[in-house]
């Protein structure tokens, strides 16, 4: 796809995202809103999983950690604003010292320590009534007022979900471009060349997990609001393996791959309800037959198309160059 044709296809996914809403009733509001926040967190995981490498599978419990923050702060009395950073910052810091052990183990052993994580989460979620209030949860968790602008209005909040995507995506874009992406796609790929070539591996592996579970927490801190109840159902392991889906549908180690990995994930079960008790098993179906088809996702599956178009142009081009020198 040519330049032009991107920037148009973004100018009209933009415009879309933008001005479609003002038609939408409550729950269309509610499903864009849950795909912005849940895009976030995919974002943090495809740069865990996708760019570094490191497989997690506790992206969901950095949600519930922001998700919680938030909810038990601005119950409190504390600023959105606050309550959002602070989650931010938590979630920096336990992704720092959970990376720790990826400087160790790798692969199907690094999975089974952050789901270790993501369990205790889970159990510190439910078991810790005096802070969590335990399976009740919390709720009535307010809606922030931005510059005196309430966002309790659902289009109001959307906006917001679709603000802090769109920051979110601009700082994604603007580090993968710089040294640090390079990085950590190097580390990726080879860990050892990466070594021999000056990459300090053990640092980028820490901010790999660190930064990835700071987005997932932001993710978190705007689903409080969202839904209004915090409560340790939303945040077992279920939700990290959807998260785990959506990097790996859309395309692992893609930028646009959360974007329509989430897309699917959120709008595609909504879509087929109408099959009632049988939409479940058609979407996981179609998720099965997507990944025997494409394993490097959706976005994979397009690239593999464009590559193969270009390299039968330059092959005819070829061809033809060969057939004019043969006639001269």
């Amino acid at each position: 796809m040519t330049k032009p044709l991107r920037i148009a296809a973004l100018a009209l996914a933009l415009a879309f995202l933008l001005f479609a809403p003002l038609g939408f009733k409550r729950y269309g509001l509610y499903i864009l809103s849950q795909w912005a926040v849940m895009t976030i967190a995919a974002m943090g995981l495809n740069l865990t999983l996708g760019y570094a490498g490191q497989v997690s599978l506790a992206q969901g419990a950095f949600v519930g950690v922001g998700a919680y923050s938030a909810a038990i702060l601005t119950t409190h009395g504390w600023p959105f604003a606050a309550a959002l950073l602070l989650a931010v910052a938590l979630g920096f810091v336990i992704g720092w010292l959970l990376g720790y052990p990826a400087l160790r183990v790798q692969h199907h052993y690094l999975a089974f320590v952050t789901l270790a994580f993501s369990t205790l989460a889970f159990l510190v979620f439910r078991n810790e009534a005096w802070l969590t209030h335990g399976s009740d949860g919390i709720d009535g968790v307010p809606r922030p007022v931005i510059f005196g602008l309430s966002t309790k209005p659902h289009l109001y909040f959307y906006y917001l979900c679709l603000f802090a995507l769109l920051c979110v995506s601009g700082a994604m874009l603007g580090l993968l471009r710089s040294p640090w992406g390079r990085a950590f796609v190097a580390l990726r790929e080879n860990p050892l060349r990466a070594l021999s070539l000056g990459v300090d591996t053990r640092r980028y592996t820490l901010m790999a997990f660190a930064l990835g579970s700071a987005l997932g927490a932001l993710s978190g801190a705007l689903y409080a609001p969202l839904v209004g109840l915090v409560e340790p159902a939303a945040f077992t392991l279920s939700l990290s393996l959807n998260l785990l889906m959506m990097v790996i549908v859309g395309g692992s180690g893609y930028f646009l791959g959360p974007f329509l990995g989430a897309l699917i994930s959120v709008l595609l079960p909504e879509w087929l309800r109408a099959l009632d008790s049988y939409y479940l098993i058609v979407y996981a179906l179609m998720v099965m037959a997507l990944l025997i088809y494409s394993p490097s996702g959706l976005i994979g599956a397009v690239e593999k198309r464009l590559a193969g178009r270009r390299a039968k142009r330059a092959s005819d081009a070829r061809a033809r160059l060969s057939a004019t020198l043969d006639a001269r």
